[in-house]
C-alpha cells in the first residue's frame, strides 16, 4: 500500500481549475519527483497534500486513510511535512529557535526535539555553527538548509519538498541532493518538486510530469530519464 495516495484530485483557484483530476502514488521510502513547467500545477499540488488548501474533488488517502479534508496542523501530527518554495524562515528568529519552531508537536517533550536537533545539526554541520544567528543573515543556501532542518524537526513520515535548490550555486545543489538523497536513506519518504530535473531523476525512484494540471508521464525515474519526450523538454536535449 503507498504511503501517500492522491486520487482523481482537481483544485480549483476561484472559478478557474488549476488541477484537473491527477492520481499519484508514493510508495513508503521512496523518492518520487514532480516536474512540470513552471504553472504546471507542482506547489499547488503539494499545498493540498499538507493541508494548506483543500481539493474541490477527489481523494487524499495517507496511510489508506483519507485525509482529505483534514487541517494542515493535523497533517503535521500525522507525519506530513512541508518545506515550501522559497525557503520561508522566520528572519527575525534565531537558526535554534526556527529549528524549535519546527518540533512544535513536541514541545513539551524537551529530551524528544533536542535530540531531533542533534541529528539536524548532524545532517548540517553549518546550521550548528550559526545556531544563535538570526535566520535573516544566512546565506540563500543556509537558509534552505534550515528549511529543510525545520521540516525534519517534525519527524515526518513523509517531507514535500518544493524547488529546494532553486536560486542555489552549483555546489550547493550537489549538497542539497546529498541531503535529500541521506534523508531518504534514514527512512523518510519524499515527494520532490524539482526544476533540477536532470538531479532529481537521478536519486528519485519514481516520477510523474505534470503539464497544465495534468499527469503527462509517469513511471519508474530511470525510464522517464530516457525518454525522448522529457529529455527534449526537461533535460534539454535533442
Amino acid at each position: 500500500m503507498s504511503l501517500l495516495s492522491l486520487k482523481d484530485v482537481r483544485i480549483s483557484h476561484g472559478n478557474v481549475e488549476a488541477i484537473h483530476g491527477i492520481s499519484i502514488d508514493v510508495d513508503e521510502g521512496r523518492i518520487v519527483t514532480l516536474l512540470g513547467a513552471n504553472g504546471a500545477g507542482k506547489t499547488t499540488t503539494l499545498r493540498a497534500i499538507s493541508g494548506l488548501i483543500r481539493p474541490r474533488a477527489g481523494h487524499i488517502l495517507l496511510d489508506g486513510q483519507d485525509v482529505t479534508t483534514l487541517p494542515a496542523h493535523e497533517l503535521v501530527n500525522r507525519g506530513v511535512a512541508h518545506v515550501p518554495e522559497g525557503r520561508r524562515v522566520f528572519s527575525t528568529l534565531t537558526v535554534a529557535e526556527n529549528l524549535k519552531l519546527g518540533a512544535y508537536k513536541y514541545r513539551s517533550q524537551p529530551k524528544r526535539w533536542q535530540a531531533t536537533m542533534d541529528r539536524v545539526y548532524k545532517l548540517f554541520p553549518r546550521l550548528e555553527e550559526r545556531s544563535s544567528q538570526l535566520a535573516g543573515t544566512l546565506s540563500g543556501g543556509e537558509q534552505q538548509m534550515l528549511a529543510i532542518g525545520r521540516g525534519l524537526m517534525a519527524e515526518p513520515r513523509i517531507i514535500l519538498l518544493d524547488e529546494p535548490s532553486l536560486g542555489l550555486a552549483p555546489k550547493l545543489v550537489q549538497e542539497i541532493f546529498r541531503v535529500i538523497r541521506e534523508i531518504n536513506d534514514s527512512g523518510t519518504t519524499v515527494l520532490l518538486v524539482e526544476q533540477n530535473a536532470r538531479m532529481a531523476l537521478r536519486i528519485s525512484h519514481n516520477a510523474y510530469v505534470l503539464e497544465t494540471g495534468k499527469i503527462a508521464l509517469s513511471g519508474p525515474a530511470a525510464e522517464l530519464r530516457a525518454d525522448p519526450r522529457v529529455r527534449k523538454a526537461y533535460l534539454g536535449e535533442n
